[in-house]
């Protein structure tokens, strides 16, 4: 659902559906309209409804209403790319995995822990680099660090205190 969205937008979406039905077997029967008006604050509402409902009868089908907690598995589901599989091993299952979204991608380059061009290969270069132990907090650190300090626009450079480490104020500030 996070798709193009805000994440405020995700989790308001996301708590409606789920306090009207809470399990896979429960959105795999419920009509498509009612789907569509839960999650509306996360736009694309109605592509994203017919994947939701989709992804949980097969979870239904398969796996027997249980999300799966395996990488290869959840990235077979229609529509559940890296980051998704990852969001759902780190905060569902408790698992180590870096899901890399746009700010996790952007801060990663701008600070030179990773000089990559797609958040798929950020996602594989911090695997390496960062040790394991970081893993399920670098997500959300550096998301709430892109959405406040360090956004795509108008970076709050002149008040973050790791300009002294960071290659993107070094090339543009100085």
């Amino acid at each position: 659902m996070s798709q193009r969205t805000r994440d405020e937008n995700t989790e308001k979406a996301s708590e409606q559906l789920f306090r009207k039905y809470d399990t896979p077997e429960k959105i795999a029967s419920a009509p498509l309209k009612k789907i569509e008006k839960l999650i509306k604050p996360s736009g694309f509402y109605k592509t994203k409804a017919k994947r939701i409902r989709e992804v949980s009868k097969i979870i239904n089908k398969k796996y027997g209403g249980k999300v799966p907690a395996d990488f290869d598995k959840l990235l077979a589901l229609p529509g559940v790319g890296r980051k998704t599989a990852n969001c759902v091993l780190v905060y569902g299952f408790g698992k180590k995995a870096i899901p890399v979204d746009t700010h996790v991608h952007r801060i990663s380059n701008r600070l030179g822990i990773v000089k990559t061009k797609t958040p798929e290969q950020t996602e594989l270069k911090l695997t390496k680099t960062v040790p394991k132990k970081y893993w399920l907090m670098y997500n959300e650190l550096f998301v709430r660090f892109g959405q406040s300090m360090c956004r795509p626009i108008g970076p709050k450079c002149d008040i973050c205190h790791l300009t002294n480490l960071c290659e993107h104020y070094g090339r543009t500030k100085k």
